[in-house]
């Protein structure tokens, strides 16, 4: 993309609504703009970002047997009567009622909708186990909507859920979901650490968040720095072994993490005090197993081995993926910006022409940019080096490749890494080999 034709309309000055480092950074760096109190409109650059979040996640489910489908945004207010759940939601559903005098509601969440849709297609064990997710649009009347897209009314979330036969099935689905989200987490750049968790109007027995550390996040959180130290890629894990997954509940289970709702002085006590962390969280995911409750209050069964009909266990897992780019912010900025890391940034690099008209610069600049169109923002504006400087900083590219007239006379390049500053004057054949672009 050309940045002379992008739409990404950046702000000098910081808008005096924006409280948090994200909400600040997202309007000047022309992610988003506001529509109305906690509703957003995703402007080009911040759409990619979020769909390159979206996509991960959808290849880490996809890679532990997760199926995806679309349901729709508003639901009949009868499905949620089914379950017991309609008037006890509370004053945070949009309930709606359409020309027919029908109630309806837009979305929080899905487990009635899920539930009612695999009721009326999966008969029989031989069918299980399944998980279904999909990626949408929900609504949540929040009393006091702040800080941006990290507590808005309308937001982009993964949720998915499992079917299982016995409660040792949906356990191991929770645990292989859980291990599906920490490897998510570590592509995105991000320390999530799972937190044993209050399972809210879902309900259930069995939940974790997933708390992301920033200094701006909403609750405290202690931790064992043994969560520091595992590399979720190199681990070994396999969610679909029995014995890997026993693992990791014990690596859950003997590693001690909590937000201040659950914090257990005696069992920190217990923590050796070089190993203690502490500090504030973002909660950007949440896994809930509660058993049979949506399946037996909607009268939902499958015939079992011997025929007979038994309620399937569920669990629900989500992931806040418009809340990600706020709390990806939130933990990876700087006084100059924001730093994406690369598999989230909406462009692999920004080529920066510091002498536009110039031939030589006009002619590098546009055989690099040819390479890659798509993934190249390509500032061919004729503003000072300077400003194209500062934007690049504030927009947060991995990398920067800066052409000026004299680097072009030569061959040469300079490259520059956003997240640790180095700047390094490279011939262009090494610079491109080094960004993939050969």
């Amino acid at each position: 993309m050309r940045l002379s034709q992008a739409f990404q309309p950046t702000l000098k000055e910081v808008p005096a609504e924006a409280q948090i480092a994200s909400h600040r950074l997202m309007l000047r760096a022309g992610l988003v703009r506001q529509s109305s109190s906690g509703i957003y409109t995703w402007l080009p650059a911040g759409l990619r970002v979020l769909r390159n979040i979206a996509n991960i996640v959808r290849q880490e489910q996809d890679r532990i047997g997760g199926q995806e489908i679309l349901m729709p945004t508003v639901q009949s207010a009868e499905l949620w009567r089914r379950s017991g759940r309609y008037d006890a939601y509370g004053p945070e559903m949009l309930r709606i009622t359409d020309r027919q005098d029908r109630e309806m509601l837009y979305g929080p969440t899905n487990e009635e909708m899920v539930t009612d849709l695999f009721g009326g297609t999966v008969k029989s064990y031989r069918e299980l186990p399944k998980m279904l997710y999909h990626i949408q649009w929900k609504f949540r009347d929040e009393i006091r909507p702040r800080f941006g897209v990290m507590r808005g009314r309308e937001f982009y979330m993964k949720d998915g859920y499992s079917f299982d036969l016995s409660y040792d099935d949906a356990v191991r689905s929770y645990y292989r979901i859980m291990l599906s989200y920490l490897k998510i987490f570590r592509r995105l750049g991000v320390q999530a650490v799972p937190m044993a968790a209050d399972t809210g109007p879902i309900g259930g027995e069995l939940s974790h968040e997933f708390l992301v550390l920033a200094p701006t996040g909403e609750s405290e959180v202690f931790y064992d720095a043994g969560w520091d130290d595992i590399d979720w890629d190199s681990i070994g894990l396999d969610p679909q072994k029995e014995e890997d997954l026993q693992k990791l509940r014990e690596i859950v289970k003997t590693t001690y993490s909590a937000t201040d709702e659950k914090h257990d002085l005696s069992t920190w006590e217990s923590v050796p005090e070089d190993r203690r962390r502490g500090g504030r969280g973002i909660e950007v995911g949440h896994i809930f197993y509660f058993g049979t409750k949506y399946t037996e209050s909607m009268g939902v069964e499958v015939s079992g081995a011997d025929g007979a009909p038994l309620h399937p266990h569920m669990g629900s897992y989500g992931i806040g993926v418009s809340r990600l780019v706020g709390a990806i912010i939130e933990a990876s900025h700087d006084d100059a910006g924001i730093i994406w890391p690369e598999e989230v940034a909406p462009y692999r690099a920004a080529l920066l022409n510091l002498r536009p008209g110039d031939e030589l610069c006009d002619q590098l600049c546009e055989s690099i940019y040819s390479r890659d169109p798509e993934g190249l923002l390509y500032d061919d504006r004729s503003d000072r080096a300077g400003v194209k400087f500062n934007d690049a900083d504030l927009m947060g590219h991995p990398w920067q490749i800066i052409v000026g007239p004299r680097g072009a006379k030569a061959g040469m390049v300079e490259l520059k890494h956003r997240a640790t500053g180095e700047r390094s004057e490279l011939p262009l054949d090494e610079a491109l080999v080094k960004l993939g672009l050969a």
